[in-house]
């Protein structure tokens, strides 16, 4: 059959170079065979940190009226899957997905995936990613898409914060310093992450409630400070609202004593 040619085709380049691209087909179906309820990574973003690899789950319903065969899914950053930067085939020694049959026409699949900094993840590939799906049917129906699902893999983020001095007089100056830092795949470390906005936020003593109190941007080193006047006993923190790139990520509130 041509569809596992085409399998074959998108496996191969991925297991010989994350860069390489595929020969591949456009969305095509052939009879009643259907693919739904795809969801990666439970719904979450994908985050991944500078050394460990991560572990991807991706299940799916596959349906078809003679029942299904198999089913095998690519992850992928690209346009589409003929133009991937980089991807990840599933784990399983045939990387095909393991199905599960529900009832005559439905069954239940899921599949796993690896992904990590110098494996398969450079900085530049953090963003949207998409799974490239088949499933072929026992009466060799089958469907075919570029794009089952869009999701995000990021790069984890961390972020600091330190207020002082403590305690401090009412009315008198605090200095509140701080670092936002993420992921560098290329590196295996953490480095600053430069020109963000980040929210400087205060938490009264009995309160669980953070307010904002002003925003200021990363130095070129991912590096914050700013100054505010002590009015109370609380907690201040830095919080950082994410990019596409990068998740969001508040700091451990620091307490400081207003006497």
């Amino acid at each position: 059959m041509r569809i596992r040619a085409t399998v074959a085709a998108v496996s191969g380049a991925l297991a010989l170079t994350a860069l390489a691209a595929p020969v591949a087909q456009a969305d095509e179906s052939y009879g009643d065979t259907k693919i739904s309820n795809v969801v990666v990574n439970g719904g979450k973003s994908v985050v991944v940190g500078p050394t460990a690899a991560k572990k991807v789950t991706v299940t799916f319903t596959a349906t078809d009226n003679s029942g299904i065969d198999w089913a095998q899914l690519v992850l992928y950053r690209g346009a589409t899957i003929d133009e991937l930067e980089t991807g990840a085939v599933a784990d399983s020694s045939d990387g095909l997905a393991t199905c599960t049959k529900v009832n005559a026409t439905t069954s239940n699949c899921k599949t796993t995936f690896t992904l990590g900094s110098q494996y398969n993840l450079v900085n530049s590939v953090a963003g949207t990613w998409k799974v490239w799906a088949i499933v072929a049917a026992k009466d060799y129906d089958y469907v075919q898409k570029d794009n089952a699902k869009s999701f995000k893999v990021q790069r984890a983020s961390q972020l600091t914060v330190n207020a002082s001095p403590e305690p401090v007089k009412k009315g008198k100056t605090i200095t509140v310093t701080g670092k936002l830092s993420r992921a560098n795949w290329e590196t295996g470390k953490y480095a600053g992450y430069t020109g963000q906005s980040v929210k400087l936020q205060f938490r009264k003593k009995n309160s669980s409630t953070y307010t904002t109190l002003k925003t200021i941007k990363t130095d070129s080193k991912g590096n914050l400070k700013t100054t505010v006047k002590a009015s109370a006993d609380g907690y201040f923190r830095y919080s950082f609202a994410g990019t596409t790139t990068t998740p969001a990520v508040n700091a451990t509130g620091d307490f400081v004593d207003v006497k």
